[in-house]
């Protein structure tokens, strides 16, 4: 039998079944024995019986296959509520995780319609409709969805204007680190026996970064970027201060040569006294506007980051100097790809060059 990927029979293989049968409709009428029907015919003894035992029944047509037995459709309505449901969440369903695996879809489609699926095919239905498997994207539960919705009518709609006005380009700000312990990624790996990646379990330190993406239109998008190590000696800086935040801004508005609408969140150390006095007293050429709490997939700086960690993922680094000459070596990469910096724009889903 020929078989389709995901392990259902191909038009070919269901052509070759249903000769099978009705060569064993041929063989029962002219009195032959299932066991040398089924020697002959190159099948278990028991389905010749199962088929003797339609035959006499129904006749041919009781033998002939009526379609896979385990492959009960559900009707577009059905599908509508199953789609629905799953959109819910996993929580909603009485599982204390947030996946949405084979085996629970299954269970799910038995309590809401009492059909029964495999797992192959539950896997062929979701994928009939347009689901896949994906890596989640994570969400802070104390994230304010209406303050989000209304970043484009609010701070951001106010920005793109400003930053029209005046000719400014607009600059999101984000921060990140990376220690000793690298980000997993995926790897092949034999079936049954899971990937080790080996690391260093001593040493110590961390990589502290701090960027900006920086937008304007008919211009090349920019990445700005500072850097900096903290070995965990005594008296050393474990990050970056309001100083070099201020130091990054000049170096910002210098590199670019015009003014800057700004936006950030809402860390403290952003909202400092001394740093909201550099900010007031640059205000001819400087303006800030907070994103929202807990939403950091509207900040594109985001997604550069996430182009870097995937990047060193399963590094197994010697030291610290490591990590950073192999962070340096992917901003460094992506600032001549102004493609992937604009690509981390659209990520966000905000239309900034609709209104600017």
């Amino acid at each position: 039998m020929r078989y389709a990927q995901g392990g259902g029979l191909t038009d070919a293989g269901r052509a070759a079944r249903e000769r099978v049968r009705l060569q064993a409709v041929e063989r029962f009428e002219g009195g032959e024995k299932n066991g040398e029907i089924a020697v002959a015919l190159r099948v278990s003894e028991r389905s010749v019986e199962r088929w003797r035992r339609s035959w006499r029944e129904r006749g041919e047509i009781g033998v002939l296959s009526k379609g896979s037995p385990g492959r009960p459709r559900l009707s577009e309505k059905q599908i509508a509520r199953l789609e629905r449901e799953l959109e819910c969440g996993p929580l909603v369903h009485g599982w204390a995780d947030q996946r949405w695996t084979l085996a629970r879809v299954k269970t799910l489609i038995g309590r809401l319609f009492h059909v029964s699926y495999t797992v192959e095919g539950t896997w062929r239905l979701l994928k009939r409709h347009g689901w896949s498997w994906q890596q989640p994207a994570r969400q802070a539960i104390e994230r304010d969805d209406d303050a989000v919705e209304g970043v484009e009518e609010g701070d951001l709609a106010a920005g793109k204007s400003t930053a029209a006005e005046r000719g400014a380009w607009i600059c999101f700000e984000d921060e990140a680190g990376q220690s000793m312990t690298p980000p997993r990624s995926k790897t092949w790996g034999r079936v049954g026996q899971t990937p080790v990646v080996r690391v260093r379990g001593r040493g110590s330190g961390r990589v502290s970064m701090a960027g900006m993406a920086c937008y304007k239109l008919g211009e090349r998008s920019r990445l700005i970027y500072a850097i900096r190590e903290y070995w965990g000696r005594k008296g050393e800086p474990k990050g970056f201060g309001w100083q070099d935040f201020r130091d990054l801004i000049i170096r910002v508005r210098t590199q670019l040569g015009g003014p800057i609408v700004l936006v950030w969140d809402n860390v403290r150390l952003h909202l400092t006294k001394p740093l909201r006095k550099f900010i007031e007293a640059n205000a001819g050429w400087l303006t800030v506007f907070q994103l929202p709490t807990y939403a950091p997939d509207l900040n594109p700086q985001e997604g550069v980051w996430s182009l870097v960690k995937r990047d060193i993922g399963n590094l197994a680094a010697a030291d610290l100097g490591q990590i950073t000459r192999a962070v340096k070596h992917r901003l460094k990469q992506i600032q001549y790809r102004p493609d992937m910096v604009d690509g981390c724009l659209a990520g966000t889903g905000l239309s900034y060059w609709e209104n600017a």
